[in-house]
Formats: structure tokens, sequence, C-alpha cells
């Protein structure tokens, strides 16, 4: 264990009081194996036999507090409460006592038990990855502490009853608070092996308790980046380089080292950072420098080459990711073919609190200070750049203001970036970088541009007999550590994620790929829902195609081809039920309504909507009203679910109606929210969520929301219109 990371948990225990603390500890065989939670409980003292690595989670102070430590970030999507709820159920904690805190980086024991020995937050992974781990830390420190009162009073354990954070014996009338037990649970060897609460005797699990978060961040008191002040810290902003690929030339930078406050201007690889005593100094300072750019080996492409480019690639077969039957001889001698394209323009993440970051370097190590969603990879590519091991790089992770996806950058981009500032400056006083938005929008990283071209055939009834969706876009994974594990024959999983495991009882399919190559230089990232932000679309709004040409009803003819998929099958007769879809819509009193539905699975989670849209006669809409219904297996905390699954309808809803970064000449023509919009909160239609009763374990929310709502979107123009969109963003492409 890192020292100061040692000394700051002795620290914040010490203030509590003496008391308990616990690590559940995973075998290393284990830890790359997904879903598999570790089988023993290890305490705070010696370590035990065997190949193990503490990794703590609970801490009971002489308060009564109990400290849930996360080892994921809480960035808006719930994490905090739920990992909360999963120990309080088992220890039976009181919930107004129970508090929690971001564990440091340390993936020997904080390791996301998805990804193998790597600790980080995303794919809507915190809750099932955890969902077995943390109930097991509760109910070891739940067992110390009834085994500390059965040697305490002298009576049968068996006869302890625990609740609401009070340890009793009711045949004796004695009772003792979690607190005053602490000291001596903390001495009791930890039990090997623990019985978790069968599923009917949930107490917290399954309501939805209050948030951790809630009360924090709606005073001022959660602390995020930018809330961060160390003394002697300086403020940096960087000017980046119009284009991707190009790099400085030159920098005249007396006119920015004159302005008052600013202490340095230095060179770096993204471009040029001015460090100022604020970030209003530093900005205007910036606005100051005089900076010659070398685009020598710039990339001056557009969004509309690509398109052309894209669909020249469309026409032509692709890397193979899923094939049964032969799809092409199918369609080849079909009677009845349907084809359609799909084009999906690049995307910016636009979270609320743009990229920052703080460090501070000194002769022991390096300190960090960020809404920190990617421990294990940002902790390597810091250590190596100053030459330190990964141990002496110390992860304080603070609260985000969202990600979407942006802050897991497996470059560290602007960590790295922060690090070649304080490198410059020969660490000689801690930096905040501070990106504002236009600096998030136009030198970020975006979701990569797509392009969709899908062929169907259809026999007799109108049931498909082969469906060809050929996909054309960048790769997020190519050139990331992560390519040897998620690029197999040239295909990159997230790209056809969606697409390649489409549940359709369809005989011949056949889906491929074409990847650009690296000639293409804009940078790419997952984004809320990754692949499945546009699969979902192609694939939910061809399926309507065909429904309309099979001239059968959406619900009707998707349920018969689902018939062996019974998840995907009952979040779509749930919503569709709680839609009212068997009854027509209420006429509008000037325009045209229309209902549209689509069913999709992501992250492990089956999501399905129903849309209801009024059309005026200009050509402008509304959406009136969106039906939801998720089965994401047990729900830990069903106000948390509706949240997600609110907040992904509203975030996929942005993005269908305007969201769309262009590229003209190389550069983004986009800024801010004037030109990259985000949703008004009147634009906000009513949302109904429904949660399907389920005994499966928890699977993600935070992204399955996303996917369904723009394929069901554009179903219900359609039904109300008859005018098919195949583009994103919208736009006003119903008033064309």
């Amino acid at each position: 264990m890192n020292s100061r990371i040692h000394n700051v948990s002795r620290r914040d225990f010490l203030k509590s009081g003496a008391g308990l603390t616990l690590a559940l500890v995973l075998p290393a065989a284990q830890a790359a194996q997904p879903g598999v939670a570790g089988p023993g409980i290890a305490g705070s003292g010696p370590q035990a036999a065997g190949s193990f690595s503490p990794n703590a989670f609970v801490r009971i102070g002489s308060d009564g507090t109990v400290t849930v430590l996360s080892k994921h970030l809480e960035m808006g999507q719930g994490t905090y409460t739920g990992l909360a709820t999963l120990v309080a159920e088992e220890l039976d904690a009181d919930w107004k006592k129970v508090v929690v805190e971001g564990a440091p980086a340390d993936a020997g024991r904080y390791n996301n038990l998805f990804w193998g020995p790597a600790q980080g937050t995303g794919g809507s992974t915190a809750i099932a990855n955890s969902f077995e781990q943390l109930r097991q830390a509760g109910a070891a420190a739940r067992a110390m502490l009834v085994q500390a009162a059965a040697e305490r009073w002298k009576v049968p354990a068996a006869e302890i009853q625990v609740a609401n954070g009070v340890v009793s014996h009711a045949r004796s009338g004695r009772k003792a608070g979690f607190g005053e037990l602490a000291e001596a649970a903390g001495r009791l060897p930890v039990p090997e092996k623990v019985a978790l609460k069968d599923p009917k005797d949930f107490k917290l699990i399954g309501r939805s308790a209050p948030r951790k978060d809630s009360v924090a961040k709606t005073t001022g008191q959660a602390q995020f980046t930018q809330d961060v002040k160390l003394p002697g810290m300086l403020v940096a902003v960087v000017a980046h380089p119009p284009r991707f690929g190009s790099t400085v030339r030159s920098v005249d930078d007396k006119a920015a080292r004159a302005v008052p406050g600013v202490a340095d201007v230095v060179r770096i690889p993204t471009g040029v950072a001015v460090l100022a005593d604020s970030y209003w100094t530093a900005k205007k300072a910036r606005e100051a420098l005089q900076v010659e750019w070398d685009d020598s080996q710039a990339w001056r492409g557009s969004s509309e080459q690509l398109f052309a480019d894209y669909r020249k690639l469309a026409a032509t077969p692709g890397a193979v990711a899923r094939r049964d039957g032969d799809a092409s001889g199918e369609l080849g001698k079909a009677a009845k073919v349907l084809e359609a394209e799909y084009d999906f323009p690049y995307l910016a993440h636009a979270a609320m609190e743009p990229i920052n970051c703080v460090m501070r370097l000194s002769a022991e190590g390096c300190e960090v200070w960020n809404g920190e969603q990617f421990q294990t990879v940002d902790q390597a590519n810091i250590a190596q750049l100053f030459g330190l091991k990964p141990e002496q790089v110390t992860l304080h992770m603070l609260y985000a203001g969202g990600s979407f996806g942006r802050r897991a950058n497996p470059l560290s981009d602007y960590l790295l970036e922060t690090a070649h500032i304080v490198k410059a400056i020969d660490g000689r006083a801690p930096v905040k970088l501070v990106w504002s938005r236009e600096d998030d929008m136009r030198a970020g990283f975006y979701r990569p541009l797509y392009l969709h071209r899908l062929r169907a055939a259809l026999d007799g009834q109108g049931k498909p007999l082969a469906w060809e969706q050929r996909i054309v876009g960048q790769s997020i994974i190519k050139g990331s550590p992560f390519e040897p594990m998620m690029i197999k024959d040239g295909v990159d999983a997230t790209s056809v994620e969606g697409a390649a495991n489409l549940p359709y009882a369809i005989p011949n399919l056949l889906v491929d790929l074409h990847t650009p190559g690296a000639e293409l230089k804009v940078p790419v990232q997952w984004w809320r829902s990754v692949g499945s932000t546009h699969t979902g679309f192609a694939t939910e709004v061809f399926m309507d195609e065909l429904a309309v040409a099979a001239k059968a009803d959406p619900v009707a003819y998707r349920m018969e081809l689902l018939a062996a998929h019974p998840r995907h099958a009952g979040v779509l007769k749930l919503a569709a039920a709680k839609a009212g879809w068997a009854k027509p819509l209420p006429a509008a009193k000037d325009g045209k309504r229309g209902r549209g539905v689509a069913v999709h699975e992501s992250f492990n989670s089956y999501v399905a909507q129903v849309v209801e849209v009024t059309v005026a006669a200009d050509g402008s809409f509304k959406v009136d009203r969106v039906v939801c219904a998720v089965d994401c297996g047990i729900a830990v905390n069903p106000d948390v679910i509706r949240a997600q699954m609110e907040g992904g309808i509203g975030y996929g809803l942005a993005a269908a109606l305007t969201g769309a970064i262009t590229l003209k000449d190389g550069q983004v023509e986009q800024s801010n929210f004037h030109d990259y919009p985000v949703l008004r909160i009147n634009e906000m239609p009513k949302v109904e969520v429904h949660i399907m009763p389920s005994a499966e374990k928890p699977t993600g929310v935070g992204e399955p929301g996303v996917p369904p709502l723009a394929p069901a979107l554009v179903n219900a123009l359609y039904a109300a219109t008859g005018k098919r969109i195949r583009a994103l963003p919208i736009g006003e492409q119903l008033k064309a």
C-alpha cells in the first residue's frame, strides 16, 4: 500500500474513533473472471495466508458511522447510493448513519471484477460487478458485530438480532449500537464464509432509499475538481490546434506574459499552456498568444467527404462480425428486398462539468484530484510520464459533473496534458488544468461518425428471410491498450454491438464492418451506450420498415420474431401495454399524432420504449410522452433506475433532435451549447418508467435507456407523417 494512501486512511479512521475496518479479498486467479466475487473476507489485521490482497470496503467507527468505500466514480448516476445499499442491506445498518467516500486507486484491492485486474467505472458495471462482493463485505461486518455482542453478553450468537444499526438480544433485553461493539468486533477473526440474505428478506434493496449525494450537491458542499484549491496552485489553460494533427510552429507569448497574474507560458505536446493565478487571467492571456500552427500533417477533411467515402466502402464487403446462413444468396433470389441507409454524425459528450484536473508533484510522487473514472489506466500513464511507479501516483476521486464516457479515456488525454504542464514547470507549483466548453467541444474526443447500409429479404408472409447489415465507422479501440482484447479478425466489438447480437429470428443474417484507416485523425471515444448509439437506431428503424412492408403491427411483428428471447419480449409487451398501444391515440387539436416503438439490449439490460408525438402542419413537432420498460435484474434502488432511464431518454432525445459535431476543412464547427444544444426543460416529454420484476442479478442502467429513444421517436414520426427519417439528427427534416 502506498504510504500516502495509508496515512490518509489512518487519519480518516482516527477521526471517527477506534472501530472496525473490513476488507474483501479476491484471489488473483479470480480477478480476471467476469462476475466472480471473492469468497473470502480479510480483516484489518495480519494478511491471510495465500495470495490475497485486502480490498477494504467497510469501516465502522466508534460513533456508529458506517463508511462505505466506493471503488466506482459517482458522476450523477447514483453509484454511491447503490453501493452503500448493498453493504447496508446485509449489515442491517441505519441508512441515516451510512456515508460513502471514494476509494483510493489500487487495482489490487478495488478492481472492477468484470475488467480483470483494472479499476474503473464504465460500461454500466458498477452495481453489476459489486452486487455480491459488497453484500459479502456487509454480511461479514454484521457477523463480527453479532459475535462481539454474543461474547460480551455471554449469550448464543444465534439468539441475537440486528436491525437499523442496533444489535439486540430479546431474552436478556440487552442492546448496543454498532459503535459500541466496533472495537471488540475489530479484534475478532473475519469469517471465511458468510450467508447472504434471501431476497425475500431485503429491507433496503428494492426500495427507494434517499441518495447519498443529494444533500451535499444541493447545498454546495460536494467537492468537484473545480472546488480544489491548493497552496501556491496555478491555473492552466491550453491553446489547442484548430485542426487534428496540427502542431505548434512558433509562439509569440510576449503579450500573454504581460497580463498581470500570468506565471508562465509553456509548450507541451498538445499545444501551448498558459499558467496564471486564476482561470480568467489564464484565459485572457491565452487570447493574447500569437501561435502559428503547422498544418502539414493535419487532417483537413469534412463530414460530407467522410459520408461520401463511407458510402463507397459500404458498397463492398467488410470484416465479418456475424454470419448465419447465406444472407447474400437469399437476397440475390428474393422476390421482395428492402434497402435503407442510415447516417450518424460525430457527437460530443457535452457533460455539464467540462474537463479539469488538479495535479501536484513532489519528491515522494504525484497527487491527482479529479472526477477519476479510469484509475488503473490513468495511474499507469501518469507514472510512465514522470518515471514513477504506479503506486507513487495517488488519485483522489472526487465527484464528476457527468462524463458519458469522456473521463474514461484510454489515453488519459487530459490527465497527461496536466502532467506535461507540471513537468514543464519542473513541478514547482500544483496545477489546475481547466478546459472551457469550447475547448471540450473543439479539441476533445467524439462518438464516431457512422454509416449503416441494410438490406432484407421478405417471404410471402412478410417475414424476414435474410438480413444484411454493413457498418462503416472509426474504431474506438484501435490504438488503445484494449485493442488485443476487443478487436478480433478486424472487428472492433464496440462498433458492432447491438447489431452482431441482433435477437430477432432471421435464418440468414450477415453483419460486417469497415473501419477507416489511421489517416483519419479525428479522436474518437466511447459515448453513452457506445455502439448501441447507432446500431440500436439502424436495427430498430429498419425493423419498423419491415413491419410496414409486411402490413403488420410493429409490436406484434417484433413479438413474433422475439419468441426465443423472453426478456426482450417481456419489456416490449410491458411498454406497449402501459402505453395503451392497442388503443388509437386521441386526435390532436392541431396537427397529426403518431406512436412508435423500439426495443434494445445493451449492457445486459433490456429496454423498450414507446414514444408519442404531435406534428404540426409546418413540420414542427413535440415529443409528448415516452413510456419506458426496463429489465435490469434485481432493482437495487428503483428511484435511481427511474432517474437513469429518464436521464438517458433526455440525453438520447437531445442527440436525436439536434446533436451533431460537423467538420469543415478539418475543423469542428460547433463550440458551445448555442450551436450544440442540449435538451431544454421545456422540451422534456412526460416520461413513465416501468421496472420488470426480476430475480436475476442486477445489470446496468446508466446507458441502456439511451438507444431505444431515437428509433422509437422516428418510428412515431413516420406513423404521424408517413415520412421516414434515416439520418440523425432529425433537425428540420420534417419541414423539408
